[in-house]
């Protein structure tokens, strides 16, 4: 004979127990402190990235060092990747809490949930360090203007042209036309020739460079 598990019904105790107005509430309030983020934060990226004077009025100068990376032309793409990054964190903060709320308000015992999260969250961080460490690199790269896109920069691996670069890796273009991918959390030393004042070291004339050897072989 075969045995077949009855699948429990749900009560009406359990149906009276979800609180429905509760759960549209809690979407609502989610989805308007997103679009209200979302908000504040193409304004703020906006008008940093037009050259806003509102950060140097005198009341601000605690915030000058941090901002005078973005004063010069390069200010839009740092901060429309600023804007992103803010952007993506907020959006997952704000819909881990809704889904807690609605969750909350379905009856769902939550506790179980946040522990498994936790866990999770736990093995997933050992598993990633490398690769948040690349994702921190990259942001305080952006922050303080190390180099940009189109920069001739020098690294213990490479000597190049910054094509692109984002929050994990940055491309180069060698001298010789090998592209070069470097990852953030690697790049340990760098030097921006486009910067400052570099001058490139001058060869020595070619009759001094074949005397040279000569005057060794003399001597």
């Amino acid at each position: 004979m075969y045995s077949m598990t009855a699948v429990e019904p749900i009560t009406p105790q359990e149906i009276s127990a979800i609180n429905l107005p509760g759960v549209l509430i809690s979407i609502g309030v989610g989805v308007a402190v997103w679009l209200v983020a979302s908000f504040l934060i193409s304004g703020i990226t906006k008008r940093v990235a037009e050259g806003s004077t509102f950060f140097k009025k005198r009341h601000f100068r605690w915030v000058t060092p941090a901002l005078r990376a973005l004063d010069h032309e390069r200010r839009v793409q740092r901060a429309n990747t600023i804007g992103a990054l803010l952007r993506s964190v907020v959006g997952v903060l704000v819909a881990a809490f809704t889904i807690m709320y609605v969750l909350n308000n379905l009856n769902v015992n939550i506790a179980p949930l946040l522990t498994s999260v936790g866990i999770l969250g736990i093995a997933i961080g050992f598993g990633a360090q490398q690769l948040i460490r690349d994702f921190l690199a990259g942001i305080f790269i952006t922050l303080e203007d190390q180099y940009g896109i189109g920069d001739i920069i020098e690294t213990s691996e490479v000597v190049g042209v910054v094509e692109s670069m984002n929050l994990r890796i940055t491309r180069v273009r060698a001298d010789d036309g090998a592209i070069w991918y470097l990852r953030n959390g690697e790049i340990l030393r760098v030097g921006n020739r486009s910067q400052g004042n570099y001058i490139a070291p001058t060869a020595p004339p070619a009759d001094e460079a074949d005397a040279t050897p000569q005057q060794q072989a003399g001597e």
